[in-house]
């Protein structure tokens, strides 16, 4: 396609994305669940067709000297599509939100003033390599009432068309409109540019990648963007603490898995509870390989741990994401010190304490400007599916509209509803 053809091409998703969009808000809950049961129970029968496209891309990638682990993220194996079809089956099962009204309360001038949930309306979702993130996006936008343009990596594009066609199969069967869900066909970058800059058809752009592609989007972006950039978390050891359980969610912390933005990048220690908890987490994390980057008071209480990789922290170090086997760690003098550190070097992600000192944990979770805080509890938990949302298509760090895991309510808007009897005002 030249430039003209995809401004054109995009400009038809946009129309027929707003034209969905107003049915999909008044479909009943039966019909939509009818649509995720349908796409769950296609799933499961074309499997052995989903991978062989899958394969191509995979072929592909291969080709083009893509690092084995990232070729791994685009696999569609048999247990992918079983636990996306799980997740369709499971947001079936869950309430619609859509039309409820709360907080209504009768006024002086005799009105009653409350809010509904609605949809959002359009979301467009611009999102790298793993192609169940299709099935995500799609299941969450038919249950929350929303249409959606969804433009996948190219590095999956057979995938993502194989699973997209599926998903308009699925709202077919079910008598709703197959442009509820769009997959951008192209992948010419010139459509990401079109697609940002169409507040005239969509409402909201939800971007999940590297920090290049958001930094990208929030840049150049003419709709509002759910996003986040980094995932510098942090884990503090409080003094008192209870010295067993903090190494036990530390380790958790860093080493559950190293590449989700959710893993702990930072660990903060009290000073009073240093001497006690420091030799016992670098055992760990030496056993485990992982590099521990700090400040000179930390590298001193750790020298004694046998094959220890310790590294002195730069100011740099305090506000990495590494993704990797590395964690920076620093002494601190106490609570004031943690929250200021946290406030200070966090991408306002996830933060944590580990502490038995109820007065300590409330002034955290309240000083501490993150949008998941958590009180002895791995970081790894900042998670929709852990958090009870069914499914999340992000997590976000911005402040306003949705902030941390972004479910079903996320994709949602509240407005206004007054109920009167011919009231007039005076």
């Amino acid at each position: 396609m030249n430039a003209l053809h995809i401004a054109e091409y995009t400009h038809g998703l946009g129309i027929q994305a707003k034209a969905a969009s107003a049915l999909m808000a008044r479909a009943p809950a039966a019909i939509k669940s009818k649509a995720l049961l349908s796409l769950a129970r296609l799933l499961r029968e074309q499997t052995a067709p989903l991978q062989e496209s899958n394969a191509r891309d995979l072929e592909r990638a291969r080709a083009a000297g893509l690092a084995e682990p990232l070729v791994d993220r685009l696999k569609l194996t048999s247990k992918v599509l079983e636990t996306c079809a799980l997740g369709c089956e499971q947001l079936a099962a869950m309430g619609d939100v859509i039309g409820e009204i709360t907080g209504m309360r009768q006024q002086p001038s005799g009105i009653r003033v409350g809010q509904m949930r609605v949809p959002i309306g359009v979301f467009g979702m611009i999102y790298e390599s793993r192609p169940n993130v299709t099935i995500e996006a799609a299941s969450l936008s038919i249950k929350s009432g929303n249409a959606c343009i969804l433009r996948g990596g190219s590095e999956a594009i057979d995938s993502n068309k194989a699973l997209a066609a599926l998903v308009q199969q699925a709202l077919a069967e079910a008598g709703l409109p197959e442009d509820a869900v769009q997959l951008v066909q192209t992948t010419d970058r010139e459509a990401v540019g079109h697609l940002i800059a169409m507040p005239e058809y969509v409402d909201v752009i939800i971007p999940r990648g590297g920090k290049g592609l958001i930094e990208r989007i929030s840049r150049d972006a003419k709709v509002p963007v759910i996003k986040h950039l980094d995932g510098n978390c942090h884990t503090y050891v409080d003094d008192p603490c209870d010295i067993a359980m903090a190494v036990k969610v530390a380790d958790n912390a860093k080493t559950n898995k190293y590449s989700p933005c959710n893993a702990s990048e930072s660990l903060l220690v009290a000073r009073g509870a240093a001497a006690a908890f420091l030799p016992q987490i670098g055992a760990v994390y030496a056993a485990k390989g992982v590099e521990m980057r700090g400040c000179p008071e930390s590298l001193a209480l750790l020298a004694g741990v046998p094959n220890a990789k310790l590294v002195p922290a730069t100011e740099q170090d305090w506000s990495e994401e590494y993704l990797a086997p590395i964690i920076s760690v620093k002494v601190v003098d106490g609570l004031d010190e943690a929250i200021a550190h946290i406030n200070r070097y966090s991408s306002h992600h996830t933060d944590a304490i580990l502490t038995t000192h109820h007065g300590h944990a409330q002034r955290f979770l309240r000083e501490v400007d993150s949008a998941s805080v958590m009180v002895n509890a791995s970081t790894r938990f900042a998670d929709g599916f852990e958090y009870g949302l069914g499914a999340e298509i992000g997590i976000s760090t911005d402040k306003f509209h949705a902030r941390g895991p972004v479910g079903i309510e996320g994709l949602t808007s509240l407005k206004y509803v007054v109920l009167g009897e011919g009231e007039v005002r005076g």
